[in-house]
């Protein structure tokens, strides 16, 4: 109910005291009303009836009654649910609406780049919320009238296609075009199915014209990309440290990493003998065979070790076990942790600064005749450990770091398959690095008197985010863009974009900090080929502009396929060899390598949003020459080619966002995007990760269609639509029956609403029997004034990404202001007063506005059911459609905070009435007001001429038999009348006139009797009709 509310009204004291002069009061004061509100109608849409027609006199008017007449049905379940979203896309046009926004003219264009899935597997919940989020924004910017750029898009490149396809073959006697045939087959049935979810889930997009990451001309543009990153140094080959799964037998980059924060480890503590101690520490006390202690969590590496560093500003000691006398070095603020692990004191002999440590060397514990050296270094921590690091530069990036400042060696003693060279020697070679191979070094350790303790350790560690086995790190000669030169930059550019929810702009910048290199070579055969050439005896790379340009124009005409397809001399003519100052072709071959698919879609930027880079000379429409000439159009939007908005899962804020991110700050110093919506995870309703084995996952097929199993009955695409846009989206977002069912309810009880708006304007046509704003009744217009601010409202949260609110707002829109408010009001002037009275017009105008504004608000989110409404709605041709007339059309004519102060005061009063009598009948009670004279008079007066009425606005507000307006309270009232106070408080000018005036209140059984055809407490006698309904049957006589 709307009670009492402060409003600000606009017009100033001067103008209010002009019109109350002028007619004689503070508002034009109102006609009296012929009608008031029906006894015994309830707070519910359609639910009531003013005569009951099972008694024989009232039943005489039956037919004199409007009641609501609609087909549009209350309820639609089963399979007539499922068949109706089907005919309401193929009737409405859903496949052509995209083509038809394009082809429209618009002021502005709004661009929504999608980040295309990854095409290896069925459509998923992951998907409709990614989905049904980015199709909720693109209609609403549509409604708008703004021209959406939208291209759906797939990820059609990479390892996990390229296994799947393969499956239990594997590459075994395969050739690259053939691994490449398979792996595009399966693509391309993996799209299929997603495509067809995704347009049943009602996404508006031209689904004929897409973007894939295996096109052609895509990866031209792609390789353009990469050539202007190469020509300014950004793309280099090196020999370094990289993630490797030896599962997938290729490197990998940090975003293809998951980390699982339950692996566990088989930690150490070994000793290696101090060979050369400094003399500035022996000076200090006499020590003699002192080990250094350091503690890993990856034995293995053990082998490889080239260093042990310290930290030259920590404190360190020389300390000496109590069971043993052992001498053991190792940091003064970790005696106490390790002596209590070792079970045994620890009794310090000398302490020193790190630094002091300087020219130390110690002994490889398991190759006597290798020395170690010890170094400093700013990774060390005190976290665990000892504060001395075992460092092995082939297996750790901090490790190679130190050893590309001291010139170590790095050595990489492990192969492909995650096994030991033979240059770890003979007791290890071909043992797997992370099973036997740790159990064989741990015994070495052991024999050799090097081992201190062992133990368990869980902590987070990497894993191929495909396979879900462990990776480890080794060098390798890959290739690698530069971030450490462009993360400056880009950390500058991501300041300026707005990114939702904010919190996610930090744990981006954090990861842009990490991370130095970019391994973009992967050893795979499904993938977009890195154009470059070796020299047979060198080795020698051959890759510049004039080659990478020529293979660019190859693979838009003939796709990538032809790296392997066309002879050498194709892809390297003499031509390019003159450019490049190269020798002859025969002296060079092809390279194997392929991108890492992030650059492939990090790249999507340059094909989709169509700006070409700066050296390019081709017509910016060519970018996407597959595309029809509508949907070619280059963006206009500030003319720089950045997409309005990316909306994907917080786990591309190191995948495909920081990607995109750097490719574009790359090639052409800004950011591909002006803002970021980062969304959770779906997760089940207990939270969990949605898992086979749990069997907590959550089929979107099966939640539109149902299942055999009656528990999962057939919801339809709007329930699932519906679901996305309540959900809190920048959290995990959890899905199952009860999230399902109660957005079935809410849709439901919406339907309710809608069918009674759809019932009440039957043989109403706004266009011909529309009431002008000015002639209406003030509740009516009061409501035109709610559902403007209504509007501005909706549009907010939708322009804030926030369809939650919109949700929310509309539930309160609907149960406190219409139904539980102008509902239970306004049906005795629907179904009693004359079917063309101005009365109830103007009642059908208000409700029209509503029915157009609430079905317009909720479209975006429920499409089907807003064009449903639509077809049953009047005022329109019957060809149009929603979606292509445009949002809310509020009016500011509908703003009068005047009207809101008159009818809110008369709420308040009304709201001291009904709780005077808790539980009762309004209608049963006739009221008796008394305020002084003043500005709420003045108001009230507006809404009742008369100084006692049965018909009148302020009657029909108070939901009463009969209202007594006057300045105080009769002396004579009987003595059991009902009597209470009570204050509204009047602002204008927002606050510069406040005048908070006092009310009373008499309340008292009415003396009339009920009329036998509207009931309401109005007539003489109890056979007798009250005045207004003899007056109706009068004239339809």
């Amino acid at each position: 109910m709307l009670l009492c509310r402060v409003s600000v009204v606009s017009q100033t004291l001067g103008r209010w005291s002009r019109r109350s002069q002028r007619v004689g009061g503070l508002l034009c004061r109102a006609a009296p009303l012929s009608s008031s509100r029906c006894h015994g109608v309830s707070a519910g849409e359609g639910s009531a009836q003013p005569a009951d027609t099972t008694n024989s006199a009232q039943g005489l008017y039956r037919d004199s009654v409007l009641l609501p007449r609609t087909d549009f049905p209350m309820k639609l379940t089963g399979q007539k649910l499922l068949d109706r979203e089907m005919e309401i896309q193929q009737t409405c046009g859903f496949a052509e609406l995209y083509s038809w926004q394009r082809e429209r003219k618009a002021k502005k264009e709004f661009c929504l780049h999608d980040g295309p899935p990854y095409a290896n597997g069925d459509p998923h919940v992951g998907h409709a919320l990614n989905k049904i989020l980015k199709d909720i924004r693109n209609r609403f910017e549509m409604l708008r009238g703004r021209q959406v750029h939208y291209i759906p898009g797939w990820d059609c490149h990479g390892l996990p296609i390229e296994l799947k396809a393969l499956g239990e073959l594997g590459t075994s006697g395969l050739s690259p075009l053939q691994i490449r045939q398979k792996a595009r087959e399966f693509a391309e049935k993996a799209i299929t199915r997603q495509k067809a979810a995704f347009q049943r889930w009602g996404v508006m997009a031209d689904w004929d014209q897409c973007y894939f990451t295996y096109d052609g001309a895509y990866e031209a543009a792609q390789l353009k990309v990469f050539q202007e990153m190469h020509n300014k140094g950004l793309i280099y080959q090196d020999y370094k440290p990289v993630f490797w799964s030896p599962s997938s037998r290729t490197a990998l980059a940090e975003a293809e990493l998951e980390y699982n924060s339950e692996h566990v480890s088989r930690a150490i503590y070994a000793t290696f003998p101090v060979t050369n101690l400094p003399a500035s520490i022996t000076k200090e006390a006499a020590v003699d065979k002192v080990s250094v202690l350091v503690w890993t969590t990856q034995p293995w590496t053990i082998p490889a070790n080239q260093a042990v560093c310290y930290m030259p500003n920590a404190q360190y000691s020389i300390s000496q076990r109590a069971d043993n006398s052992e001498l053991l070095l190792l940091a003064t603020e970790r005696i106490a942790s390790v002596s209590a692990l070792l079970g045994t004191g620890l009794e310090t002999l000398v302490t020193f600064m790190g630094s002091q440590l300087e020219g130390g060397v110690c002994k490889h514990p398991t190759i006597p005749s290798k020395e170690v050296p010890l170094l400093p270094a700013n990774h060390v921590t005190m976290a665990k450990g000892t504060g001395l690091v075992h460092t092995a530069p082939a297996h750790g990036m901090e490790d190679y770091s130190v050893a590309s400042q001291f010139k170590l060696s790095v050595e990489c003693i492990v192969d492909e398959d995650g096994k030991f060279t033979e240059l770890a020697g003979p007791e290890l070679q071909s043992l797997s690095v992370m099973s036997e191979g740790t159990d064989k070094v741990i015994s070495m350790l052991k024999e050799c008197g090097s081992l201190v303790k062992e133990e368990q350790c869980v902590h987070s560690y990497p894993y191929d985010w495909r396979t879900k086995q462990p990776v480890v790190i080794r060098p390798s000669k890959q290739w690698f863009i530069n971030t450490a030169s462009l993360k400056d930059k880009a950390k500058d550019v991501l300041q300026k974009v707005r990114v939702l929810p904010e919190s996610a702009r930090g744990s981006m910048l954090a990861m842009l900090d990490r991370r130095t290199y970019w391994c973009i070579s992967r050893q795979r055969s499904w993938g977009v080929p890195i154009p470059v050439f070796y020299h047979k005896d060198t080795g020698e790379p051959l890759m510049n502009k004039h080659t990478v340009s020529h293979i660019a124009t190859l693979f838009k005409e003939k796709g990538s396929d032809c790296w392997w397809e066309l002879p050498i001399e194709t892809l390297l003519t003499s031509d390019v060899l003159k450019k490049s100052k190269a020798g002859p072709v025969s002296d060079y071959v092809r390279g194997e390598d392929v991108l890492d698919i992030w650059f492939d879609s990090g790249a999507s930027w340059a094909a989709v949003l169509e700006e070409e880079l700066e050296e390019e000379s081709e017509e910016p429409e060519s970018r996407l020459s597959w595309l029809p000439a509508p949907l070619r159009k280059p963006l206009t939007t500030e003319s720089d080619s950045r997409a309005d908005v990316y909306i994907e899962g917080k786990d591309q804020l190191g995948g495909w966002f920081q990607s995109s991110l750097l490719t574009s700050v790359a090639a052409r110093n800004k950011a591909p995007y002006k803002s970021l919506v980062v969304h959770g995870f779906a997760v089940s309703e207990k939270g969990e990760k949605m898992s086979k084995s749990l069997g907590n996952v959550v089929d979107p097929d099966t939640v539109i269609n149902g299942s055999k199993d009656p528990s999962t009955p057939a919801y339809g695409a709007d329930v699932l639509r519906w679901w996305v846009a309540e959900s809190n989206v920048f959290s995990e977002v959890q899905i199952g029956p009860s999230a399902l069912n109660m957005a079935k309810e809410s849709i439901a009880k919406l339907r309710n609403t809608l069918k009674f708006l759809l019932g009440n304007l039957h043989g109403f046509d706004p266009r011909t029997q529309a009431v002008d704003p000015k002639e209406m009744h003030y509740i009516d217009q009061y409501m035109l004034h709610l559902l403007r601010e209504y509007s501005i409202k909706v549009t907010d949260a939708y322009t804030e990404f926030d369809a939650g609110r919109v949700i929310r707002l509309l539930q309160a829109f609907i149960s406190r202001d219409l139904s539980s408010f102008y509902f239970s009001i306004i049906k005795d002037r629907l179904y009693c007063d004359p079917e063309d009275s101005l009365g109830r017009r103007s009642c059908q105008t208000a409700l029209e506005e509503i029915l157009d504004g609430v079905i317009r608000s909720v479209a975006p989110i429920l499409p089907h059911l807003a064009e449903e409404v639509y077809l049953h709605a009047p005022g329109h041709d019957n060809d149009e459609t929603l979606f292509k007339s445009g949002w809310i059309k509020s009016s500011s004519v509908w703003r009068q905070p005047g009207l809101e102060e008159a009818v809110e005061g008369a709420c308040a009063i009304r709201d001291s009435f009904l709780s005077s009598i808790p539980g009762k009948n309004a209608a049963l009670y006739d009221l008796t007001i008394a305020i002084e004279p003043g500005l709420l008079f003045e108001l009230m007066e507006s809404l009742q001429v008369e100084t006692t009425s049965t018909s009148s606005q302020l009657v029909e507000l108070m939901m009463c038999a009969k209202v007594n307006l006057t300045s105080e309270l009769p002396r004579d009232l009987p003595s059991d009348s009902l009597r209470s106070h009570g204050k509204f408080l009047i602002n204008l000018e927002g606050g510069m006139i406040r005048e908070d005036s006092a009310y009373s209140i008499a309340v008292m059984p009415t003396a009339a009797a009920r009329c036998p055809r509207c009931r309401r407490f109005t007539s003489q006698t109890t056979d007798c009709l009250c005045p207004r309904c003899q007056t109706v049957l009068s004239q339809t006589q």
